[in-house]
């Protein structure tokens, strides 16, 4: 090996292991990454590495393991400034009496901006790199995102009532088009349209949003079939069910991700699996509101892509996606009665591929693969409360917490250095955080 056929690199990265995700359910030991630019070079052994690259600067992670960053695809972002205000009651209590009149009180573009960044530094602090946000003033949070350098598909939401972004359906749409336009081909921000559910949007703006995704590409996430009372009462109003009117209006393919999914018959799933549209996951949520199970087993084999959301912090009550993994392994086997259901390798892939397949970025996320985009993490499991250490996988759905995450990289930027953060000031975000929690108390205490 002569100098001229060593290539020079940005970041080399030694790893423990390296769960790669593809090829699917390996893991490989004593591995180098090798970051040229914002892409992912090369995955190859610690010799090879020494022979091919020269880097500016290597990273050991002796005790660690490598892996894609996490794909949280279903969130409200800033309602984290919600997180703990109404717990223990049913969704349409939470939503009716609680959660809509906070709304209504606070939601502004300022609550916006921290609470998209308080929980972007906690999903960041976790092991999340890309994350999807369905929520009031999408412009700043998809500013805020960009700002930061964090991955997000921002959904603009349609609701058939007026809320503090829009009077109604046309300005939703009006707006949201301009949003579109204005954060279309950005490295960082996907925008997506975002119709609340079929109880709160009706079928004009219903069509409107498959039209406008039809002229942009813009991808479309919709609350679907998240409570046994959803489905009863359109079925009695209407004669269908929520999914069966969907796919009347041609709102179901490729471009939709379908949220909860917890009530799901032979008919959904065989409309859900013969349209392409995507399913997103979200355990936690769906256990504390009492909203159901989504058998998720069954609907991987029937082929549908089963990806993985943490919800809002306001009905979780955190944004940490290995927990939400464990809770959905668990939960998995228990509703296919099957204690294979959902494997460890199965999950750590809906929360990565899947994910990027749901975002139709698989080609450039979602795995480390050399060409991708450089977005990873590292896993410390040399804390004793893992050890010991047989399976890394395993230990990753079963045993971690999203706090052992040490590092992360970003378009093969740091973004957390030994559990730090890198972009983002906490010491400020926490005083804006507290003045938020003053007047959210003083208002609940009128």
């Amino acid at each position: 090996m002569t100098a001229d056929t060593i290539t020079a690199a940005d970041i080399r990265i030694n790893a423990r292991w390296v769960i790669p995700i593809e090829p699917e359910a390996t893991v490989l030991e004593h591995q180098a990454i090798i970051i040229q630019g914002n892409r992912i070079a090369a995955v190859i052994s610690r010799q090879e590495a020494d022979e091919r690259f020269r880097t500016r600067e290597t990273v050991d992670l002796d005790h660690h393991v490598v892996m894609p960053g996490l794909i949280n695809l279903h969130g409200h972002a800033a309602m984290s400034l919600f997180r703990g205000m109404a717990d223990d009651l049913p969704l349409m209590t939470w939503l009716n009496d609680h959660i809509w009149p906070a709304e209504g009180e606070f939601i502004n573009e300022d609550f916006i901006a921290d609470g998209t960044q308080l929980a972007m530094a906690e999903m960041l602090r976790t092991g999340t790199t890309t994350f999807s946000d369905m929520y009031f003033f999408p412009e700043i949070a998809a500013q805020a995102a960009h700002d930061v350098g964090m991955r997000a598909q921002i959904a603009f939401p349609l609701l058939d009532f007026p809320t503090s972004w829009g009077s109604g359906p046309d300005e939703y749409l009006s707006k949201g088009e301009a949003f579109i336009n204005s954060w279309q081909n950005d490295d960082y921000i996907t925008p997506a349209i975002g119709p609340h559910a079929p109880y709160t949007v009706s079928d004009g703006p219903m069509q409107g949003a498959i039209s406008l995704s039809a002229s942009t590409g813009a991808p479309i996430q919709i609350h679907l079939h998240e409570t046994e009372f959803e489905v009863a009462d359109a079925t009695e109003k209407l004669g269908q069910r929520p999914l069966a009117r969907l796919a009347d209006l041609g709102l179901l393919g490729p471009n939709t991700q379908c949220v909860h999914m917890t009530q799901v018959n032979d008919q959904d799933r065989e409309a859900v699996a013969q349209s392409g549209a995507h399913v997103i996951h979200c355990p936690e949520s769906n256990l504390k509101l009492a909203s159901g199970l989504c058998p998720v087993q069954q609907l991987m084999n029937s082929g549908i892509n089963v990806a993985i959301g943490t919800d809002g912090a306001a009905s979780n009550n955190d944004l940490d996606l290995f927990g939400e993994l464990r809770t959905a392994a668990m939960i998995a086997k228990v509703v296919a009665g099957d204690a294979s259901a959902l494997s460890a390798h199965q999950a750590l892939t809906m929360a990565t591929l899947n994910g990027a397949k749901a975002l139709g970025r698989d080609h450039e996320l979602g795995s480390l693969v050399s060409g991708k985009l450089a977005d990873l993490i590292a896993v410390d499991l040399s804390d004793p409360f893992l050890q010991p250490v047989y399976d890394p996988a395993s230990h990753l759905v079963y045993s971690n917490h999203g706090r052992a995450v040490s590092h992360s990289w970003i378009n093969g930027v740091p973004q957390l250095q030994d559990g730090r953060l890198t972009r983002i000031d906490v010491a400020d975000l926490m005083l804006r955080v507290n003045g938020w929690k003053e007047r959210i108390r003083q208002q609940q205490a009128k």
